[in-house]
């Protein structure tokens, strides 16, 4: 593991997530399985933010400059919380533009494992659902707080799973819109 002036050396003084000059503490990657390169340096309110139930979407709209950075643990860190946030759209097109290797996206992806495990999501017929499945409206859908209905037949491509396993996101219109399940067969 790095010491304290080792990473605060790496980073200049400044937070490695969002660059801001305030009083930093390391914070160790959970999920690492022993590597010694899982550590960052972070500000109080991206400590704090990290292991919130409801992250601040605002506050880490700074991701898109640190998903770059040279250290692996940084990139890591960065891609865990914007999968927690994969339903706010400034999320989605950073992750769709990150690209890992195989052992840095298994690294990613080690925090996620046991909780994705326990959810499964199926369509109306009990057919698991996965994420980028493309799935089929089975009725029209009064879509809330818009003024469209989804009709019957529409096809929702790459669908994006939630914590819920009763509902699940997609695009329809332009707009990401949550559906139930019930409401939908994989194609």
């Amino acid at each position: 593991m790095s010491t304290d002036a080792e990473l605060l050396a790496r980073c200049g003084g400044r937070c490695e997530l969002c660059a801001a000059e305030a009083p930093l503490s390391s914070y160790a990657l959970p999920a690492s399985s022993g590597r010694d390169d899982a550590q960052i340096m972070v500000c109080a309110n991206c400590a704090q933010q990290i292991d919130a139930e409801t992250p601040d979407a605002e506050h880490w709209r700074c991701l898109r400059d640190s998903i770059w950075s040279p250290m692996p643990a940084v990139q890591v860190m960065a891609w865990r919380i914007l999968k927690k946030l994969e339903a706010e759209a400034f999320a989605q097109d950073i992750l769709a533009m990150v690209y890992f290797d195989e052992e840095m996206q298994r690294w990613a992806e080690a925090a996620n494992e046991s909780a994705s495990e326990t959810i499964v999501h199926k369509d109306c017929h009990g057919n698991v659902l996965s994420a980028g499945d493309t799935v089929t409206l089975i009725k029209d859908l009064d879509v809330k707080g818009a003024s469209f209905t989804a009709k019957r037949g529409t096809a929702v491509r790459g669908i994006t799973l939630t914590d819920n396993p009763e509902h699940i996101e997609g695009r329809i219109n332009g707009q990401t819109i949550v559906i139930l399940c019930c409401y939908v067969k994989r194609s």
